[in-house]
């Protein structure tokens, strides 16, 4: 029997490269300070379940052009003078809620709803696991090759002007990256909680980290015992796997964070 033909192999692969995806990206997220970008940017795809079942298109087609449309409107509005944290805060909740009633309106189309807010990595496929390895992949390629660039105009904007790098090119990386990110991970855990696997495998790697690039290691190595410990504790307790890999994450984080501040404490 291959290993693939298994459910449970399936959904921590599928748990495993969404993490890797994230990994490098929630370090950006945190750097910038982009949480509630990335918020904005997963309610959005829910809007793009309900287009892509009316116009009978794949799921991750929708998800990743309503995700990319968000994220495209948030940094072309944020440069017009609209404040950055009302304008996420409009339009997070109002994608989310024309989404929801987007859904409501499809006639003769089931849809688990639930399993779009919260996940259903169980039911991953053979095809869902390639698009999310794809999806990982594209990520985890235009990272590399941006990174430099990246990282430049995330910390100085104003030398990434004179070494010839356009801060606002780099920011259009991250959001494609974003938008992949939040379609390839919203069938593993869900709009609600796909930022909180962007952001707390890598606040968990800060304490770690003395290099940008040592912290994106970090995170990505946190992201994979998160994915896996969640499923292996899900599948022992009979918890709901999306939201049980966040705890696992979200325990990583609480015991580097305290073991850091112990560190500090002792040595200062």
């Amino acid at each position: 029997m291959s290993l693939l033909d298994s459910f449970l192999a399936r959904a921590t692969l599928a748990g495993i490269g969404t993490a890797l995806a994230a990994a490098p990206l929630g370090c950006f997220v945190v750097w910038r300070r982009m949480a509630y970008f990335g918020d904005a940017t997963a309610h959005a795809s829910i809007l793009g379940v309900a287009l892509a079942l009316t116009f009978d298109v794949p799921v991750f087609g929708g998800v990743l052009l309503a995700a990319l449309a968000m994220a495209t409107s948030v940094s072309v509005l944020a440069g017009r003078g609209f404040a950055m944290d009302t304008l996420l805060g409009v339009m997070a909740h109002s994608a989310l809620a024309f989404g929801l009633v987007a859904v409501s309106f499809l006639d003769g189309v089931r849809i688990d709803l639930m399993a779009y807010l919260f996940g259903d990595i169980l039911a991953v496929g053979r095809v869902d696991l390639a698009l999310i390895w794809g999806g990982a992949v594209l990520v985890l390629g235009l990272m590399w090759w941006r990174w430099s660039a990246i990282l430049t105009a995330t910390l100085n904007p104003d030398l990434a002007h004179a070494a010839g790098i356009d801060p606002r090119r780099e920011q259009m990386v991250l959001t494609v990256a974003l938008a992949i990110v939040v379609a390839v991970a919203i069938k593993v855990v869900g709009v609600l909680l796909i930022v909180a696997l962007l952001l707390v495998p890598a606040a968990a790697a800060r304490p770690f980290a003395r290099t940008p690039e040592g912290m994106a290691l970090v995170a990505a190595g946190m992201g994979v015992a998160s994915a896996a410990g969640g499923m292996q504790f899900a599948y022992l307790l009979d918890t709901p796997t999306g939201p049980t890999i966040v705890c696992v994450a979200a325990i990583l984080f609480a015991i580097t964070s305290t073991g850091d501040l112990l560190r500090r404490r002792l040595f200062r």
